[in-house]
């Protein structure tokens, strides 16, 4: 029953067009009601999770927030209840009550950072719904030519980039050439703009439109890590004068000092070492796709303008406009939605949502029993024409869309079928 439901709640676009009219009323039911005033975000093929209403975007480890959050409160916590308060009466004039305050502002800004770097867009580039047209572009020189058969995309081309050629990758999953510094992440499932890493501290990918915000979160933990260890051991040093002990005695003394110090120091090593390896690709003009995998120290970085104006580019530059609108309603064409809802070949398959629920009413769509006969003359019907070849020629597209989905229509049978014969032993077994 799973595969049956994964297999009908594809089935969400709008009505198909004459062709394939001959479908039941109950599938062309099941289309028209899930396709109209269909968002973007409600039918987004990548493994991101969308909050109120697709406004939020978060990637699809996003419970790895609790624990970063957990990690990042807790020992501020600690430290404003059981240490900070030994503090306060060592300063004049209230000032001592500047450590709580000051801890408190550099906690909620963190915070922000951390919102912020994981719940927008990092630099999504929308799929193509078809592989583009080969056009006149320089092919690399790596692709080997194809003899005899159907022409097909190379895997690679070649662009310049301040005067230096750099290849570029055409990504058959979201079907289109990834422009430069352009890599497709596994974990959300999205080709990103400046792909930098996937972060599963913040639960999402870090890329062209976060990146900065990325930098500030890192940079500011290590501060809020240094700002916690310097006080604690402020209050480990007064102890030890107004008792006149050692260190090991003042720690027993304020026990919660001396777990935050070996704490933040921790951390702060961790957050340090961070926050400096991304100084340094700031200062290079690199990502760290780029620097793991390119290894630009013995070759010219196409990219590298210049310490100084590789940071005014990731700083003072401004941030550019999301290319998605995931709250913008479906403008597809009803046959292009529905092919690609069909699931457009083999390399899109892993892409479709394994729950299959209409996202407006919350409930799940059923195909009737009746419709299995007509579902069945339909895949008989187009498994002639491909048999006996009769299929009229039509462009490389649309030749592709209406034969890839034949192998879904095959599954969606199969599996009405299987539905069909379960019920009638389950009423065999009543009647007995």
């Amino acid at each position: 029953m799973g595969s049956a439901d994964r297999m009908r709640g594809k089935m969400y676009a709008a009505p198909m067009p004459p062709a394939h009219r001959h479908l039941s009323g109950s599938d062309r039911q099941i289309i028209h009601n899930n396709g109209p005033g269909l968002r973007v975000y409600q039918a987004w093929r990548g493994n991101n999770i969308f909050c109120l209403g697709g406004r939020v975007i978060f990637g699809p480890d996003v419970r790895s927030l609790f624990l970063t959050v957990f990690m990042i409160a807790t020992p501020v916590i600690l430290f404003c209840t059981f240490v900070s308060h030994e503090l306060i009466n060592e300063f004049h004039h209230h000032l001592g009550n500047l450590i709580d305050v000051i801890c408190a502002i550099f906690t909620v800004y963190v915070m922000f950072l951390l919102f912020i770097t994981s719940s927008q867009d990092p630099g999504i580039i929308p799929r193509n719904l078809h592989p583009p047209d080969e056009d006149g572009s320089t092919i690399s020189t790596d692709w080997p030519a194809i003899h005899g058969g159907g022409s097909s995309l190379p895997p690679m081309k070649d662009v310049l980039v301040n005067g230096i050629v750099v290849k570029v990758k055409y990504c058959q999953t979201c079907m289109l050439y990834r422009p430069p510094r352009c890599s497709h992440c596994s974990i959300c499932n999205n080709c990103v703009e400046r792909f930098d890493h996937h972060c599963p501290w913040v639960g999402q990918c870090i890329g062209k439109r976060n990146y900065r915000f990325f930098f500030m979160f890192v940079s500011s933990t290590t501060m809020l890590c240094l700002y916690v260890f310097t006080f604690c051991w402020v209050n480990v040093r007064k102890i030890m004068e107004a008792y006149d002990c050692n260190h090991w005695r003042a720690l027993l003394k304020s026990p919660f000092s001396g777990i935050l110090i070996l704490y933040t120091f921790v951390c702060a090593w961790f957050v340090g070492g961070l926050t400096a390896f991304h100084l340094y690709l700031i200062c290079t003009n690199q990502t760290t796709y780029e620097n793991f995998r390119y290894r630009y120290d013995g070759k010219t970085n196409p990219y590298n303008l210049g310490f100084l104006r590789n940071i005014i580019e990731v700083f003072l530059t401004k941030i550019p406009k999301s290319k998605n609108n995931f709250r913008e309603k479906i403008k597809a064409e009803p046959y292009s939605v529905y092919a690609t809802s069909m699931s457009l070949g083999h390399s899109l398959s892993p892409e479709v949502p394994k729950t299959s629920f209409d996202v407006e009413a919350g409930k799940r769509q059923a195909v009737a029993d009746e419709d299995f006969e007509e579902i069945q003359s339909h895949i008989d019907s187009v498994g002639g024409l491909e048999r006996c070849g009769t299929q009229p020629r039509h462009t490389n597209r649309d030749q592709k869309a209406n034969w890839e989905i034949i192998p879904d229509i095959h599954i969606l049978a199969a599996d009405v079928e299987m539905d069909h014969g379960l019920r009638d032993r389950q009423k065999i077994s009543r009647d007995h």
